[in-house]
C-alpha cells in the first residue's frame, strides 16, 4: 500500500491522521478511497489540490500511476502565472 501524507489543514477530517496507508493505484482511486474511509474529507478532495508521487507533482492528472510502494503527498495546488 502507498504511504500518504497528508498537508495539515486536512488532517481535522481525519481524527487527526496525516500519514496513511492506501491501496490505490491511481490519483482517482485514491481520492475516492480517502473520501470513503473519512467521509468528512470527501467534500475537501477537490481540484484545488495536487499530489506528488514519489516527488513528482500531479496537477490535473487523475490518472496517474500509483505504485504500492509509493510516497504520496496531497497538498494545495501549485499557482501562479
Amino acid at each position: 500500500m502507498a504511504r500518504v501524507c497528508l498537508m495539515s489543514s486536512l488532517t481535522a477530517f481525519t481524527g487527526g491522521e496525516r500519514v496513511l496507508e492506501v491501496d490505490a493505484a491511481n490519483v482517482h482511486q485514491l481520492m475516492r478511497r480517502l473520501g470513503e474511509r473519512f467521509p468528512a474529507l470527501a467534500p475537501h478532495l477537490d481540484d484545488s489540490l495536487a499530489v506528488a508521487i514519489d516527488g513528482e507533482i500531479h496537477q490535473d492528472d487523475w490518472f496517474a500511476r500509483i505504485a504500492p510502494e509509493s510516497e504520496v503527498h496531497i497538498m494545495p495546488r501549485i499557482g501562479g502565472g
